[in-house]
């Protein structure tokens, strides 16, 4: 979507902004790749977190020797690499980890051990991105949950009318349609929308 709006727009780069529902790796390289700057925030999947033990963003991940360090300061290097769901990705554990003071803290088996994808640099920097502008996702739902909820209004408790896809994919167009409409004719003023639409 992001790449058929910054072809719409004629731009070079453009800001996709899009809520946690959306986030995904392989999209968001793409995006990357296409000269697009996404800001989604991560899905807090992590049994650890929920059970209170560090998460792996407590983990310091050092480029320059390719290893982790842990928040007790010891060293998860790497062991090796292999391929799940078609991407690349790198395990890192420690050897002292059954000395460690914290280890309650941090795993309940013999190693913490930690997983990163080839491009996890790519979400890396997203993720800083979005530390250094948190309004990033206020304005996203200023701007996103408006129309939606407004459309939901106007639909009533009952929603669709319709049944089976083709005929609610129509119906959901023609409400969209309305909406944009209503929008413009409220931005612009009638007399100017109907002028563009004959030009």
């Amino acid at each position: 979507m992001a790449k058929h709006a910054k072809s719409a727009m004629g731009k070079d780069e453009i800001r996709a902004v899009a809520d946690r529902g959306y986030f995904n790796g392989e999209e968001i390289l793409a995006c990357d790749k296409g000269q697009i700057t996404a800001v989604v925030p991560k899905c807090v999947t992590s049994g650890a977190k929920a059970a209170g033990r560090f998460d792996k963003a407590d983990f310091i991940y050092k480029k320059e020797d390719n290893e982790y360090q842990c928040p007790a300061g010891q060293r998860l290097i790497w062991r090796y690499s292999t391929v799940e769901r078609e991407m690349q990705v790198h395990r890192y554990w420690g050897s002292s980890c059954q000395q460690c003071a914290i280890k309650a803290e941090c795993t309940t088996g013999k190693q913490r051990r930690i997983t990163r994808w080839e491009h996890e640099d790519v979400l890396e920097a997203m993720q800083t991105r979005l530390d250094q502008a948190p309004e990033s996702m206020r304005l996203r739902r200023q701007t996103v949950e408006h129309p939606f909820g407004t459309l939901k209004a106007w639909m009533g408790a009952t929603h669709f009318l319709t049944k089976q896809l083709k005929n609610v994919s129509t119906e959901m167009s023609l409400h969209v349609l309305a909406y944009n409409l209503k929008r413009v004719m409220n931005i612009l003023g009638t007399t100017t929308l109907m002028e563009a639409m004959v030009a």
